[in-house]
């Protein structure tokens, strides 16, 4: 079975590309296709493969400015020839489930989310635009609404990485998708030493949705430490609670500084709403309970009163509340019923899901 993967774009090491990596363990004679591709911000799986690149990666800047050119992704889908493959997988985040295979192929759909720009998250990033951009903005997102809808009957399964996306894809393109959790690298935590210290910790990039601001206005008003590991943050932000020794900015930290994070801290934060977060799934593997807010991915891979609990209302307010329950009513020292729950993110979970669906695609 001769195997293609259309992966949106290759600039980065994050959880689409990780997935990437997982599929391409399963088919190592696959081939990839992407719109742009940076040959020294991917790993050595990937570069393994041969790659072949749309017409975008030959504009002006295209691995730094490529998000601004996903307007003429649609088209330059159409220059990818897949007439060749059985099996074509498309990863999609940015445009790439529009390639036409050949009639008998099978294509399969991995969604990690509907293009959030054009959807559900359209107006946050008309907001940020600058004038230019949202110039454009306004006379081409209703066109490429369009397309986006139009290329989901391109595909002849879709799968996705938690119910949360799977009912916007529904709602979108409806289309049923299947819930395929993971790859997460859960192995380099399992053999965490869990020896909390008096801290709490906020892990992962300080972008907006993630709602860092929550955790560290609960933190300050109630008087508990808390470490945040990621990038993002601004100097002016560092220097304003550099005097106050309850907030500590770490930056970008190593594998082996998270490992070490997750199995000190008395919890993990997650005040915001993503798809479904990689992070809590990391933070359990090292046996480091969560307090996450009750809305998107993290009510799929938290497990109520076992592996953390949730707060109800996006404010400091609710957050200092659970952290209080949490302090005086929680145990979480049973590392085994950690593990046997993060186990259902796992790659060999993953790929096990994945074989099973491609061996039913005769049946579909």
């Amino acid at each position: 079975m001769k195997v293609a993967i259309v992966h949106y774009w290759l600039v980065n090491m994050r959880g689409g590309e990780k997935m990437l990596e997982a599929l391409l363990e399963m088919y190592p004679d696959a081939d990839i296709y992407t719109h742009v591709y940076n040959h020294k911000a991917v790993s050595d799986i990937i570069k393994s493969h041969k790659i072949y690149t749309s017409s975008i990666q030959k504009l002006p800047f295209a691995l730094k400015l490529y998000q601004l050119y996903m307007p003429l992704m649609p088209k330059a889908l159409l220059e990818f020839n897949l007439q060749g493959y059985d099996l074509v997988i498309s990863s999609e985040s940015g445009p790439a489930k529009g390639v036409v295979p050949n009639p008998n192929a099978y294509h399969l759909c991995y969604c990690h989310s509907p293009m959030r720009y054009l959807w559900d998250m359209y107006h946050d990033y008309f907001k940020d635009a600058g004038l230019f951009v949202k110039f454009f903005m306004k006379r081409l997102i209703p066109s490429l609404r369009i397309w986006d809808v139009t290329s989901a009957n391109l595909v002849d399964r879709f799968i996705t990485n938690s119910g949360y996306v799977a009912k916007r894809i529904k709602r979108i393109y409806n289309r049923d998708a299947e819930v395929v959790y993971g790859p997460a690298p859960i192995e380099q935590y399992l053999n965490a030493v869990r020896e909390p210290e008096d801290f709490y910790l906020f892990f992962g990039q300080l972008t907006g949705y993630k709602r860092c601001d929550i955790a560290i206005d609960a933190c300050l008003k109630s008087g508990r430490k808390l470490i945040i590991a990621g990038s993002g943050a601004s100097k002016k932000e560092i220097k304003k609670y550099k005097k106050n020794n309850l907030i500590i900015f770490k930056g970008r930290v190593s594998d082996e500084e998270a490992v070490s994070l997750f199995s000190k801290a008395r919890a993990l934060l997650f005040p915001g709403i993503e798809d479904l977060g990689l992070v809590p799934i990391e933070a359990q593997a090292a046996g480091c309970p969560v307090i996450a807010y009750r809305d998107g991915g993290a009510l799929e891979t938290v497990k109520e009163n076992v592996t953390g609990i949730f707060f109800n209302e996006q404010t400091s307010e609710s957050l200092i509340a659970a952290m209080d329950y949490f302090e005086k009513e929680k145990n979480f020292s049973d590392r085994g019923v950690f593990i046997e729950h993060v186990r259902n993110f796992s790659k060999d979970a993953f790929i096990k899901r994945i074989e099973r669906i491609v061996k039913e695609r005769k049946k579909v």
